[in-house]
Protein backbone atom coordinates (compact mmCIF):
# COMPACT_ATOMS: atom_id res chain seq x y z
CA UNK A 1 0.00 0.00 0.00
CA UNK A 2 0.82 3.17 -1.08
CA UNK A 3 1.49 5.31 1.88
CA UNK A 4 2.43 8.39 0.45
CA UNK A 5 -0.91 9.11 -1.41
CA UNK A 6 -1.86 12.59 0.24
CA UNK A 7 2.12 13.97 -0.55
CA UNK A 8 2.33 16.86 -2.71
CA UNK A 9 5.88 17.52 -3.34
CA UNK A 10 6.89 19.08 -6.36
CA UNK A 11 3.17 19.51 -6.91
CA UNK A 12 2.45 23.57 -8.66
CA UNK A 13 -0.87 24.44 -7.08
CA UNK A 14 -2.96 27.61 -7.76
CA UNK A 15 -5.22 28.80 -5.50
CA UNK A 16 -7.62 31.33 -6.72
CA UNK A 17 -8.67 34.00 -3.66
CA UNK A 18 -6.70 33.03 -1.93
CA UNK A 19 -5.29 36.40 0.02
CA UNK A 20 -7.38 35.66 2.86
CA UNK A 21 -10.18 33.66 3.98
CA UNK A 22 -10.78 30.06 3.31
CA UNK A 23 -8.48 30.05 0.66
CA UNK A 24 -5.38 31.59 2.53
CA UNK A 25 -6.60 28.21 5.43
CA UNK A 26 -6.43 26.02 2.27
CA UNK A 27 -3.27 27.35 -0.01
CA UNK A 28 -1.49 26.83 3.76
CA UNK A 29 -2.91 23.64 4.14
CA UNK A 30 -1.66 22.75 0.72
CA UNK A 31 1.85 24.05 1.24
CA UNK A 32 1.88 21.90 4.39
CA UNK A 33 1.56 18.51 2.61
CA UNK A 34 4.80 19.49 -0.09
CA UNK A 35 3.13 21.64 -2.80
CA UNK A 36 4.33 24.78 -4.44
CA UNK A 37 1.89 27.36 -4.12
CA UNK A 38 0.87 30.44 -6.68
CA UNK A 39 -1.08 32.24 -4.76
CA UNK A 40 -3.80 34.78 -7.01
CA UNK A 41 -5.90 37.25 -5.61
CA UNK A 42 -7.45 41.07 -6.42
CA UNK A 43 -6.24 42.10 -3.17
CA UNK A 44 -2.01 41.98 -4.29
CA UNK A 45 -1.05 42.93 -1.13
CA UNK A 46 -3.28 40.00 1.07
CA UNK A 47 -1.71 37.59 -1.88
CA UNK A 48 1.83 39.02 -0.96
CA UNK A 49 1.21 38.43 2.86
CA UNK A 50 -0.26 34.74 2.37
CA UNK A 51 2.55 33.88 -0.05
CA UNK A 52 5.29 35.16 2.61
CA UNK A 53 3.47 33.12 4.90
CA UNK A 54 3.97 30.02 3.33
CA UNK A 55 7.42 31.28 2.18
CA UNK A 56 8.63 30.72 5.60
CA UNK A 57 8.11 27.20 5.61
CA UNK A 58 7.49 25.94 1.79
CA UNK A 59 7.45 27.47 -1.24
CA UNK A 60 5.00 30.47 -2.73
CA UNK A 61 4.36 33.48 -5.11
CA UNK A 62 2.00 36.05 -5.16
CA UNK A 63 0.75 37.86 -8.12
CA UNK A 64 -3.01 39.65 -8.97
CA UNK A 65 -5.63 37.94 -10.91
CA UNK A 66 -9.00 38.94 -11.37
CA UNK A 67 -10.94 35.69 -12.78
CA UNK A 68 -13.83 37.74 -14.67
CA UNK A 69 -11.55 39.21 -16.59
CA UNK A 70 -10.15 36.31 -19.15
CA UNK A 71 -7.06 38.45 -19.61
CA UNK A 72 -6.40 38.34 -16.33
CA UNK A 73 -6.39 34.64 -16.18
CA UNK A 74 -4.23 34.17 -19.18
CA UNK A 75 -1.96 35.84 -17.40
CA UNK A 76 -2.64 33.81 -13.94
CA UNK A 77 -1.57 30.63 -15.78
CA UNK A 78 1.41 32.04 -17.58
CA UNK A 79 2.94 33.63 -14.45
CA UNK A 80 3.08 29.95 -12.87
CA UNK A 81 4.55 28.66 -15.78
CA UNK A 82 7.24 31.03 -15.38
CA UNK A 83 7.59 30.60 -11.67
CA UNK A 84 7.47 27.03 -11.81
CA UNK A 85 7.33 25.74 -15.33
CA UNK A 86 4.21 24.05 -14.98
CA UNK A 87 0.45 23.31 -13.01
CA UNK A 88 -0.50 20.43 -11.54
CA UNK A 89 -3.59 21.51 -9.78
CA UNK A 90 -5.84 24.34 -9.27
CA UNK A 91 -8.21 25.18 -6.78
CA UNK A 92 -10.69 27.85 -8.27
CA UNK A 93 -11.65 28.84 -4.91
CA UNK A 94 -12.26 32.90 -5.89
CA UNK A 95 -16.18 34.02 -5.21
CA UNK A 96 -18.14 37.13 -4.05
CA UNK A 97 -21.75 37.31 -2.57
CA UNK A 98 -24.28 39.80 -2.79
CA UNK A 99 -27.18 39.17 -0.08
CA UNK A 100 -30.41 40.56 -1.44
CA UNK A 101 -34.44 39.52 -2.54
CA UNK A 102 -34.72 38.46 -5.53
CA UNK A 103 -37.00 41.00 -6.33
CA UNK A 104 -34.51 43.75 -5.49
CA UNK A 105 -31.30 42.40 -7.10
CA UNK A 106 -30.27 44.39 -9.50
CA UNK A 107 -28.47 43.35 -13.61
CA UNK A 108 -25.07 44.79 -12.85
CA UNK A 109 -24.79 42.83 -9.00
CA UNK A 110 -26.30 39.78 -11.11
CA UNK A 111 -23.30 40.16 -13.93
CA UNK A 112 -20.92 40.54 -11.01
CA UNK A 113 -21.40 37.42 -9.22
CA UNK A 114 -22.10 35.53 -12.21
CA UNK A 115 -19.00 36.91 -14.29
CA UNK A 116 -16.85 35.81 -10.60
CA UNK A 117 -18.25 33.22 -9.66
CA UNK A 118 -19.13 31.17 -12.62
CA UNK A 119 -17.25 32.92 -15.71
CA UNK A 120 -14.14 32.90 -13.69
CA UNK A 121 -14.40 29.33 -12.74
CA UNK A 122 -14.57 28.62 -16.06
CA UNK A 123 -12.17 30.95 -17.52
CA UNK A 124 -9.48 29.42 -14.84
CA UNK A 125 -10.11 26.19 -15.56
CA UNK A 126 -10.27 26.12 -19.68
CA UNK A 127 -6.99 27.54 -19.39
CA UNK A 128 -5.60 25.55 -16.49
CA UNK A 129 -6.52 22.23 -18.44
CA UNK A 130 -5.56 23.32 -21.58
CA UNK A 131 -1.83 23.73 -19.94
CA UNK A 132 -1.69 20.48 -18.23
CA UNK A 133 -2.58 19.06 -21.65
CA UNK A 134 0.78 20.81 -23.76
CA UNK A 135 2.23 19.29 -20.55
CA UNK A 136 1.03 15.57 -21.24
CA UNK A 137 0.71 15.53 -17.59
CA UNK A 138 -2.68 15.40 -15.94
CA UNK A 139 -3.86 17.29 -13.19
CA UNK A 140 -6.34 17.81 -10.52
CA UNK A 141 -9.01 20.54 -11.00
CA UNK A 142 -10.87 21.57 -7.80
CA UNK A 143 -14.24 24.03 -8.22
CA UNK A 144 -15.44 25.59 -4.57
CA UNK A 145 -19.07 25.33 -4.87
CA UNK A 146 -21.67 25.79 -1.77
CA UNK A 147 -24.89 24.02 -0.26
CA UNK A 148 -26.19 26.99 -1.74
CA UNK A 149 -26.22 24.60 -5.20
CA UNK A 150 -28.73 22.35 -4.17
CA UNK A 151 -30.51 23.95 -1.64
CA UNK A 152 -33.00 27.31 -1.47
CA UNK A 153 -31.08 29.66 0.93
CA UNK A 154 -33.06 33.36 0.88
CA UNK A 155 -31.10 36.32 -0.49
CA UNK A 156 -28.93 33.97 -2.65
CA UNK A 157 -30.77 33.89 -6.02
CA UNK A 158 -27.51 34.44 -8.04
CA UNK A 159 -24.93 33.04 -5.80
CA UNK A 160 -27.15 30.04 -5.96
CA UNK A 161 -27.69 30.06 -9.57
CA UNK A 162 -23.77 30.59 -9.99
CA UNK A 163 -22.64 27.83 -7.61
CA UNK A 164 -25.35 25.35 -9.20
CA UNK A 165 -23.87 26.15 -12.34
CA UNK A 166 -19.89 24.68 -11.25
CA UNK A 167 -21.60 21.57 -10.41
CA UNK A 168 -22.41 21.41 -13.72
CA UNK A 169 -19.08 22.45 -15.49
CA UNK A 170 -17.45 20.42 -12.62
CA UNK A 171 -19.27 17.06 -14.18
CA UNK A 172 -19.58 18.31 -17.87
CA UNK A 173 -15.37 19.11 -17.40
CA UNK A 174 -14.69 15.66 -15.73
CA UNK A 175 -16.28 13.96 -18.38
CA UNK A 176 -14.91 15.67 -21.32
CA UNK A 177 -10.90 15.67 -19.94
CA UNK A 178 -10.89 12.18 -18.29
CA UNK A 179 -9.00 10.68 -20.98
CA UNK A 180 -6.48 13.29 -20.85
CA UNK A 181 -6.13 12.32 -17.12
CA UNK A 182 -7.60 15.59 -15.94
CA UNK A 183 -9.67 15.19 -12.92
CA UNK A 184 -12.53 17.94 -12.03
CA UNK A 185 -14.41 17.80 -8.59
CA UNK A 186 -16.20 20.23 -6.55
CA UNK A 187 -16.48 20.81 -2.81
CA UNK A 188 -19.23 22.40 -1.45
CA UNK A 189 -19.02 24.37 1.64
CA UNK A 190 -21.66 24.76 4.32
CA UNK A 191 -21.19 27.09 6.76
CA UNK A 192 -17.89 28.11 8.11
CA UNK A 193 -16.54 30.11 10.80
CA UNK A 194 -15.11 32.28 8.06
CA UNK A 195 -17.76 34.28 6.34
CA UNK A 196 -17.48 35.45 2.93
CA UNK A 197 -16.93 38.88 1.03
CA UNK A 198 -20.29 40.66 1.36
CA UNK A 199 -22.06 38.38 3.83
CA UNK A 200 -20.87 39.82 6.83
CA UNK A 201 -24.00 41.82 7.73
CA UNK A 202 -26.15 39.12 7.08
CA UNK A 203 -23.90 36.61 9.13
CA UNK A 204 -23.31 39.31 12.03
CA UNK A 205 -27.62 38.79 13.16
CA UNK A 206 -28.16 36.33 15.61
CA UNK A 207 -30.86 34.73 14.04
CA UNK A 208 -28.53 33.88 11.54
CA UNK A 209 -26.70 31.80 13.63
CA UNK A 210 -29.68 30.33 15.33
CA UNK A 211 -30.53 28.66 11.54
CA UNK A 212 -27.08 27.35 11.19
CA UNK A 213 -26.88 25.95 14.64
CA UNK A 214 -30.02 24.29 14.47
CA UNK A 215 -30.19 23.11 10.71
CA UNK A 216 -26.48 21.69 10.78
CA UNK A 217 -26.73 18.07 12.55
CA UNK A 218 -23.29 18.95 14.00
CA UNK A 219 -24.72 22.27 15.71
CA UNK A 220 -21.71 23.97 14.74
CA UNK A 221 -20.44 26.21 11.95
CA UNK A 222 -16.74 24.45 10.57
CA UNK A 223 -13.43 25.50 11.54
CA UNK A 224 -11.25 26.90 8.02
CA UNK A 225 -8.62 24.10 8.61
CA UNK A 226 -11.48 21.62 8.38
CA UNK A 227 -11.96 22.14 4.66
CA UNK A 228 -8.18 21.51 3.95
CA UNK A 229 -8.40 17.88 4.00
CA UNK A 230 -10.77 17.79 1.40
CA UNK A 231 -8.89 19.95 -0.38
CA UNK A 232 -5.24 17.97 -0.06
CA UNK A 233 -7.56 14.49 -0.59
CA UNK A 234 -9.04 15.88 -4.43
CA UNK A 235 -5.22 17.34 -5.41
CA UNK A 236 -3.56 14.57 -4.36
CA UNK A 237 -3.07 10.63 -5.58
CA UNK A 238 -5.55 9.16 -2.94
CA UNK A 239 -8.00 10.74 -5.44
CA UNK A 240 -6.76 9.52 -8.38
CA UNK A 241 -9.99 7.51 -9.50
CA UNK A 242 -12.31 10.59 -8.83
CA UNK A 243 -13.89 12.86 -11.41
CA UNK A 244 -17.14 14.51 -11.30
CA UNK A 245 -17.86 14.39 -8.11
CA UNK A 246 -19.28 17.23 -5.77
CA UNK A 247 -18.20 16.86 -2.10
CA UNK A 248 -20.27 18.36 0.79
CA UNK A 249 -18.05 19.56 3.53
CA UNK A 250 -21.23 20.94 5.77
CA UNK A 251 -21.38 18.83 9.12
CA UNK A 252 -24.50 16.81 7.57
CA UNK A 253 -27.00 20.36 6.59
CA UNK A 254 -27.44 19.22 3.16
CA UNK A 255 -28.40 15.64 4.81
CA UNK A 256 -30.65 16.28 7.46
Amino acid sequence: MNTNLFNLTEKVVIVTGSGRGLGKCIAKGLADFGAKIVVGDRALEEAQQTAEEIGAAGTAAATYVDISVRQSCIDLIKFTVKEFGRVDVLVNNAGIDIIKPAETLQEDEWDQIIDINLKGCFNCSQLAAIQMMEQKSGGSIINISSIASVIGIKGLVAYSAAKGGINQLTRVMAVEWATKNIRVNAIAPGYFENIMSGANAEHAQPEKQEQVVTFTPMARRGKPEELVGSVVFLASDASSYITGTVLFVDGGYTAA
